[in-house]
């Protein structure tokens, strides 16, 4: 699919590319496609433990992907799948306080997953999205 274009972003963006042969995002047309972007600090990627602090920095990566990808962030999601482990009234709160933050405008379709378990250990939070962003 030479066609298409991926992004990745410097630190935990380049490392799971390198580790997983994946990539964070993919332009399609007049869509930016994220995947699941986790609670990790995106130079160390180190995971952060208290679920408020995850989901928060989860937001702010789906945030930094989409415009490394050359979006201009939340403002442009239309969709949103989240995943977590567990599935709970504190992980909600949180999901529903950053919509409110990133998305004052508009309210995005989501998907809310509980899930046994992510793509690393640690991992209790994944917010994958789609953007539109037109030329």
């Amino acid at each position: 699919m030479s066609h298409l274009q991926y992004f990745c972003y410097k630190g935990v963006g380049e490392r799971n590319r390198h580790s997983f042969k994946y990539s964070q995002a993919v332009r399609i047309g007049d869509r930016i496609e994220c995947a699941g972007q986790g609670g990790w600090d995106r130079e160390t990627g180190k995971i952060y433990r208290e679920i408020n602090k995850r989901i928060d920095q989860a937001f702010a990566n789906v945030e930094h992907n989409i415009q490394n990808a050359g979006g201009k962030g939340w403002s442009q999601v239309f969709r949103v799948n989240s995943y977590h482990v567990p599935i709970n009234n504190e992980a909600l709160d949180a999901m529903v306080r950053n919509f409110r933050t990133y998305m004052p405008e508009h309210e995005p379709i989501w998907t809310c997953i509980g899930v046994p378990r992510l793509g690393e250990d640690d991992m209790r939070v994944e917010i994958e999205v789609v953007a539109h962003v037109p030329y």
